[in-house]
């Protein structure tokens, strides 16, 4: 069941909208929940569905299309880095073998401990900060080295 506060969110994020578009808000209701719960089950992608008033499946083809929204658990922080063609000729390869290396895991597991999951993503649209990476969706760190990693990495813990 949404809790009080994420109705209340998702009911701002309605005013931007329509009335009668409710399913416009998909979107931010969804990482609304995934934000609070950590990842998105199917339960909650149809709590989100039925209270905007849209067809399960509707939400599930978003939730399943974007690939900011988690549909398993993820670690504490989800550290997703850029491997696409501009980050990958700056660099982006000794990010990943040092990332690997570091917190020992591959791409899409959990660490031991539960804190990372490393994530490869696609294009996020700052090639001019290559190689970058972002920590759950919302803090991008551009320019990277492995020192600046070890730095993040440190920070987090």
């Amino acid at each position: 069941m949404l809790s009080q506060q994420i109705i209340e969110k998702i009911d701002y994020e309605l005013t931007k909208y329509p009335a009668d578009q409710r399913q416009a808000a998909v979107m931010s209701a969804l990482r609304l929940v995934q934000t609070e719960r950590g990842w998105l089950s199917k339960e909650s992608i149809a709590e989100v569905a039925q209270y905007l008033g849209m067809p399960e499946i509707a939400a599930m083809e978003v939730a399943t299309f974007y690939n900011m929204y988690d549909l398993v658990p993820v670690g504490k922080y989800k550290v997703t880095v850029c491997t696409n063609i501009s980050c990958m000729l700056r660099g982006s390869d000794e990010i990943v073998n040092h990332l690997q290396h570091k917190l020992g895991v591959g791409f899409n597991e959990i660490t031991p401990d539960g804190k990372f999951c490393l994530k490869e993503g696609e294009c996020m649209g700052c090639c001019g900060g290559a190689p970058l990476m972002h920590v759950n969706n919302t803090q991008m760190h551009e320019f990277l080295t492995t020192e600046s990693v070890d730095a993040i990495l440190e920070g987090l813990k």
